[in-house]
């Protein structure tokens, strides 16, 4: 009973896996060719960046780029915490 449900997950998983993998766009063909577009043509102007992949990064998703700065900054404490052992005075 048990390696037939192993069996019938691992078969669930695979077909999944091929099917999604069956659905992907072609490598390197953008998803939305009019976003891009837009993005490389008016970056400049309403942002003043020359580098487009920085105009999108800091000033289109800033609050996005913010967010991940703060988790990445939360695991680093976290882990210093973890790490630094006890004080002292805690000895």
């Amino acid at each position: 009973m048990k390696k037939a449900a192993v069996f019938a997950a691992f078969v669930f998983v695979a077909a999944f896996l091929l099917f999604a993998a069956g659905r992907l766009h072609p490598f390197g063909e953008p998803s939305a060719p009019a976003m891009d577009d837009y993005f490389l043509a008016h970056s400049q102007a309403e942002t003043g960046a020359n580098n487009v992949v920085t105009a999108i990064v800091f000033d289109y998703r800033g609050f996005d780029t913010l967010g991940e700065a703060t988790v990445l900054f939360a695991a680093i404490l976290g882990v210093v915490a973890v790490f630094r052992g006890p004080r002292e005075d805690e000895r």
